[in-house]
């Protein structure tokens, strides 16, 4: 795969985003980058005139999303990279939290990314290259109590991702699901959508989750801008992974949460195979 020239990237106001744009563009990329207002939009292009170019795309709006791109690829030029960015966190008791916040976090987290990956496959499969990334989380391989709709949307992006890989590598396109730990983002501050509390029964299991989030939240271990160096070198990779776990706490939580699963697997195996005819 020759040397992408061109990034779209959703969500580039703020985060990882806003991090990825910048290193690109440090690098002499050409970044198109979807934002949710024309202030943002003219603020986003300033970065650099001419190498930065806005968007305004709420990665909700699915009517508009195949019109975008077919606007960027007619106007602009291919899309070499495709960065599924855009994306909050919903913090909620299962029991506490109404649906229609699940469908709105599965609405961003994966139709979102979803559209946005149908709306790029057709240049890229004409094309017979591309590269697309989905930033999904640590907590599309662990859960914690109190994240359950989030953390659903980010198995479901990687079990997407993964298989969109399979179907997709014939044809000269690579897909990589990102999964970072804690960085700091706004992911846990005004990003963060909460369903008040109400089921006493709760508060000891939840409670201390919550604080600890809260004193945490601006000082994470993990360096945005780190992260963007590190994904920029895995779009230039010639083979990329399908899986990259960004940050020492997720390879951490996730490796603890295998070994636990294989362990699992191992315990309840008899029974596994005690039904097959």
């Amino acid at each position: 795969m020759s040397t992408p020239r061109t990034l779209l990237v959703t969500g580039v106001s703020s985060g990882f985003g806003r991090a990825l744009a910048q290193e690109a563009l440090a690098r002499g990329r050409r970044v198109i980058g979807t934002v949710r207002s024309e202030e943002a939009l003219r603020e986003f292009e300033m970065l650099a005139p001419g190498a930065a170019i806005g968007r305004v795309l709420d990665v909700t709006d699915f009517d508009a999303i195949d019109g975008v791109v077919a606007d960027i690829e007619n106007s602009i030029g291919p899309v070499d990279v495709l960065v599924n960015n855009a994306g909050y966190g919903h913090e909620g008791i299962l029991e506490e939290s109404p649906l229609a916040e699940m469908q709105r976090q599965f609405a961003v987290n994966v139709f979102g990314a979803v559209a946005m990956m149908k709306a790029v496959l057709p240049y890229m499969r004409r094309r017979r290259r591309g590269h697309i990334l989905n930033i999904t989380s640590m907590g599309g391989y662990i859960t914690l109590p109190g994240i359950a709709y989030y953390c659903g949307s980010k198995f479901a992006l990687e079990g997407i991702s993964e298989t969109l890989g399979k179907e997709v590598a014939p044809l000269g396109i690579a897909v990589t699901a990102v999964a970072p730990g804690s960085f700091r983002t706004d992911w846990a501050g005004r990003s963060m959508a909460r369903t008040p509390r109400s089921i006493p029964d709760y508060d000891e299991l939840f409670n201390p989750i919550r604080t600890a989030r809260e004193q945490k939240s601006g000082k994470q271990l993990g360096d945005p801008a780190k992260a963007a160096q590190v994904m920029l070198d895995v779009i230039d990779s010639p083979s990329p992974p399908a899986h990259l776990l960004l940050g020492s706490d997720a390879l951490g939580l996730v490796r603890q949460k295998l070994s636990d699963l294989a362990s699992e697997i191992d315990q309840w195996e008899t029974i596994s195979r005690s039904t097959d005819g």
